[in-house]
């Protein structure tokens, strides 16, 4: 695939000084900077190899996957070699002051893997960075870009751009949690003329309600929205904060979630045998009612705090209570039907004692 054409968009910078060109031109200089730097990083591409993502190392569109070295200013000098002077490289987000010396600077990634971010007409604007394997416990997984007068990481979805085709082909919306996931999902329908699913991740932050909108909007929404997270305390607040977002004011179509086991996710699963295969059909096929995940979430966060809670009807009827309330979030009397059957099922509560608590709420 060739290199798509790139529209300029004109962005607002009120009291910066900054011209917006210059910062889109210094991010898209770091995009080559650090896609040259790949070729020659073994244990990032191995990794890549290892996670099922090594085609991005080979292949440079639509993604652009690149590496930023460890050293401390390499993506800086060699951006001032280019001609960016000190305020643009700050304003761009690509490099920040020190503490101690506040005229040095140093570049906000090193020995990283970067997943460049773009913004839906094509243009780069930020960048996602993924720890580099070896690199510790103590370094953060994934830092993102901080915001800056051309990036607001909560207006933008990461994979927009990149998947535009499969969007406007109505593909199943996919809500996951980072760029690994998305990557994972897009490479388990490459070989797929048919409909499918199109991932797409917040930008290092939780999901806002801008980019809820975003999903809602999209045409292939009308079909559903799966979200697709982790099956740990995080993935499961995820879905529960989605849930939220997404059915407000009214869905455009099902709201669904896709089922992992404890500490698996969309690229964990790739690896697999038979990895893209079984990612489809667990994205797709195997995804259940996204408010069932949310009342199994919320049983499960109580009886973690309450180990004994279910042990006697006090307990059982205090469970009730606390989830009845979610059976008036729902857009269908079958789907309150189901729910409150899920309650009776997983609580050991009579049904009378699920009717009396919703009459009560």
């Amino acid at each position: 695939m060739g290199a798509p054409r790139i529209s300029q968009p004109t962005f607002p910078i009120r009291g910066t000084g900054l011209e917006p060109r210059r910062l889109l031109a210094a991010v898209e200089a770091a995009v080559t900077y650090y896609r040259a730097q790949l070729a020659h990083a073994d244990g990032p591409r191995a990794y890549l190899a290892e996670r099922g993502l090594g085609v991005l190392a080979q292949r440079e569109w639509p993604w652009r996957v690149g590496y930023a070295p460890s050293g401390w200013s390499s993506l800086t000098d060699h951006l001032r070699a280019a001609g960016f002077n000190t305020e643009e490289l700050v304003g761009a987000g690509l490099s920040t002051r020190t503490r101690v010396e506040p005229d040095r600077l140093i570049d906000v990634f090193r020995d990283r893997i970067i997943f460049p971010v773009r913004a839906p007409a094509g243009h780069t604007v930020a960048f996602l960075g993924r720890s580099s394997p070896g690199s510790g416990e103590h370094v953060p997984k994934y830092i993102n870009s901080p915001g800056t007068a051309i990036y607001d990481k909560g207006q933008l979805l990461f994979g927009v751009a990149e998947q535009q085709e499969r969007i406007n082909a109505r593909w199943t919306p996919i809500l996951v949690e980072g760029p690994a996931d998305v990557l994972a999902v897009w490479l388990s329908y490459s070989r797929s003329g048919r409909p499918g699913a199109v991932a797409l991740a917040p930008c290092g932050t939780i999901l806002t309600g801008h980019q809820a909108a975003i999903l809602r909007e999209l045409p292939g929404a009308t079909q559903g929205i799966v979200a697709a997270f982790d099956a740990d305390p995080a993935g499961r607040g995820a879905v529960n904060r989605a849930w939220q977002l997404l059915r407000q004011p009214r869905p455009p179509g099902p709201l669904l979630a896709a089922e992992f086991r404890a500490g698996a996710d969309p690229a964990d699963l790739l690896r697999q045998p038979n990895g893209r295969a079984r990612l489809r059909t667990a994205l797709q096929r195997r995804a259940r009612p996204m408010l069932d995940a949310v009342v199994d979430h919320r049983l499960t966060r109580l009886v973690e705090r309450h180990p004994r809670l279910l042990e006697d009807i006090d307990g059982r009827c205090a469970a009730v209570r606390i989830l009845v309330p979610l059976l008036f979030e729902v857009t269908k009397p079958e789907d309150a039907i189901r729910v409150a059957q899920r309650i009776v099922n997983h609580t050991g509560a009579g049904v009378d004692t699920v009717a009396i608590a919703a009459l009560s709420t």
